[in-house]
């Protein structure tokens, strides 16, 4: 199993110590370091700054979301990293929930497994550079030719050649036919909240997408990069007394009450009742409360957190239920130097 460094996203201000842990975790033997975008800071930045001091981790987005940026435009920022980077960009993609893409974006959330099938086709269209990219919709029409168009559009091809057509798209997903159609269309799965009792269940959605007609990818060449709080503490409970809050947070506030993918996730792990229980006491504003309704094993199920001994056990745990990569976050370079040999990286 490889090792991938989590930035995640910026809260009110950029975090600190970010460029030395990048650093760090090349030199510990991380994998690849992704960044992350919500509606605040975006994802494509960091790697291109932070990554630059680097020469080997692969440098991946995760996620970007969809609609965000057009698939060209995605592509465009993708062939750039690459460039730039030597061949070390992953691609990795999402659809976000409705309150960001309606209420951010002001773009429709319908139908996000058609729109993300259509998004990876045309930024592989424009990665392959086999010809001037088009594509008849329904979602993205290339050339426009919808209300206000000109009837001026030209098919292109990008002026700079990508440096591969093969650039790895990630897809992050959390739903059984989103899971299934990122095993049908993309190299990797980044998966969040990813618990490994649930790791048959998630073999029966990957299976059905491999075994579509035309899938891209095989299970023996297939990547799924889990993320986990990684906290080495003789003070369990202490650090589930913090994941608490956010937890809540995720299940209560990161989604409409009609439709929160985060809190289904947990649903299907069999927490529905907590999932209601935390839903209504968050939306209420009652926000201690919520996050005091979390129980211990909920924050455990999608966390790994102990003492090293119990820690190194746990690795091993997420590595044997088929995560090819565990996506970890650290504060700082202190916190990396005690993770790392726990995780045998490089």
């Amino acid at each position: 199993m490889k090792f991938g460094l989590q930035l995640g996203y910026w809260g009110a201000a950029p975090p600190q110590h970010a460029a030395e842990v990048v650093v760090a975790a090349e030199e510990a033997g991380f994998d690849a370091v992704f960044a992350a975008e919500s509606w605040g800071s975006d994802a494509f930045t960091p790697l291109a700054w932070w990554g630059s001091a680097t020469e080997r981790v692969r440098l991946g987005t995760s996620v970007v979301q969809l609609s965000a940026r057009t698939p060209t435009a995605t592509a465009m920022h993708a062939l750039t990293l690459d460039h730039l980077s030597g061949g070390r960009a992953i691609l990795g993609l999402g659809v976000s929930g409705p309150q960001v893409v309606e209420g951010w974006y002001g773009q429709p959330f319908a139908k996000p497994l058609q729109r993300t099938r259509e998004y990876v086709d045309i930024v592989r269209k424009v990665l392959a550079r086999e010809a001037p990219v088009t594509n008849d919709g329904p979602n993205y029409s290339l050339p426009y030719t919808g209300p206000g168009a000109t009837g001026l559009g030209k098919p292109l091809k990008p002026i700079t050649h990508p440096l591969r057509a093969d650039l790895p798209i990630w897809l992050g997903a959390e739903g059984p036919k989103n899971v299934a159609l990122t095993a049908e269309i993309a190299d990797g799965w980044l998966a969040i909240y990813y618990t490994p009792r649930m790791a048959g269940v998630y073999n029966e959605w990957l299976d059905e997408g491999f075994a579509r007609p035309g899938a891209r990818r095989s299970r023996e060449d297939f990547e799924i990069a889990a993320t986990a709080q990684v906290i080495i503490t003789d003070d369990v409970a202490a650090e589930i007394e913090r994941m608490r809050w956010i937890t809540s947070l995720y299940i209560g506030g990161m989604g409409a009450p009609e439709l929160n993918f985060h809190a289904q996730v947990y649903r299907r792990m069999g927490y529905e009742k907590e999932v209601d229980e935390i839903g209504t006491l968050f939306q209420a504003g009652k926000k201690a409360e919520a996050a005091a309704a979390v129980p211990d094993e909920l924050v455990l199920e999608t966390a790994i957190i102990g003492n090293e001994a119990q820690v190194r056990e746990q690795i091993g745990v997420w590595e044997a239920s088929g995560v090819t990569m565990l996506l970890v976050s650290v504060p700082d370079v202190d916190q990396l130097k005690r993770v790392a040999p726990l995780l045998d990286a490089g």
